[in-house]
């Protein structure tokens, strides 16, 4: 096994980094990003880091032997599917952070590939970016404390569904955690959206509603659980009343075929009760689907 990967690091080593990078880049996220023409997200490729993952994850889906010193090695079919590339850390007194930056490979729909990993990249390099500057900035104040932390989660690995979850908590005195998940159709290639899911919008209201019996069933349950609703809590301000779902709210497809809902810390609950999900019963949507061949 050793032998494999010492071929493995040999031959990333001598791939060679091509001089259309950017172009290639850009061109690969325009067209995983097709059809969604009014979100002009622009992505960069920072040099280094971005350089050396394009090359390894080029250097895996198109070398034969490095293929076959890959899979050579226990467990690595999992591997294959997305892997930690890249990991930032600072071990310093009162400021920590540890960065994982997954990467997704073996896709046959490499501009989605490349796009997701560009992505992937460069929303890491910017909380980076920000927490060296935000630490020095303490230091210059006299110090203080700061704490970042990401990873990500495969949520649901299947044979019609591979769904990610990427978690991101900072601390500021406090702490905040965002989650982001994004899920892909493995037999198609192509990024699932929620919109997508549905005949229309009139899935926002619905999914809402859903969620809002789940939640007066929870506190009913359990009073250790509160949930942000002017019908059981007079006391909770209009700007932070759970309303209603967004178009685009976060969401996966679970291995049992179910869409769940997730709202990051704070959306719709105290800080205690962390990010929270809801599994959508699939009658309750049923009528505004698609098809079945997603949710069941």
């Amino acid at each position: 096994m050793n032998n494999n990967i010492e071929q493995l690091q040999k031959e990333y080593q001598e791939v060679p980094i091509p001089e259309e990078l950017d172009m290639i880049v850009s061109r690969s996220i325009q067209q995983s990003l097709k059809g969604n023409r009014n979100k002009r997200t622009k992505y960069k490729w920072f040099a280094s880091a971005g350089t050396a993952a394009l090359i390894f994850l080029i250097a895996i889906n198109a070398s034969t032997s490095v293929a076959n010193a890959l899979s050579s090695i226990p467990g690595v079919d999992r591997i294959i599917k997305v892997l930690t590339f890249r990991e930032y850390i600072v071990e310093e007194p009162n400021y920590d952070a540890n960065i994982k930056i997954p990467a997704i490979t073996n896709m046959d729909n490499k501009a989605l590939e490349l796009g997701l990993n560009n992505k992937y990249l460069s929303e890491n390099k910017a909380l980076y970016d920000k927490f060296q500057a935000e630490m020095n900035d303490l230091k210059k104040q006299g110090g203080g404390h700061l704490g970042l932390d990401t990873d990500y989660e495969v949520k649901t690995d299947n044979e019609r569904i591979f769904s990610i979850g990427r978690y991101v908590v900072e601390t500021v005195g406090s702490s905040s955690m965002e989650v982001t998940f994004d899920t892909i159709d493995k037999k198609n290639q192509i990024l699932i959206t929620l919109p997508m899911l549905f005949k229309d919008n009139q899935y926002i209201e619905r999914i809402s509603d859903n969620i809002k019996e789940q939640m007066k069933a929870q506190m009913k349950a359990d009073p250790d659980k509160v949930y942000w609703l002017s019908e059981t809590d007079d006391d909770v301000p209009p700007t932070e009343e759970f309303k209603t779902i967004a178009e685009d709210q976060s969401f996966y497809i679970n291995s049992d075929d179910k869409l769940v809902i997730v709202f990051n810390k704070y959306d719709v609950a105290p800080g205690y009760m962390g990010s929270v999900e809801f599994v959508i019963p699939t009658e309750a949507i049923a009528g505004d689907l698609v098809s079945d061949k997603y949710i069941q």
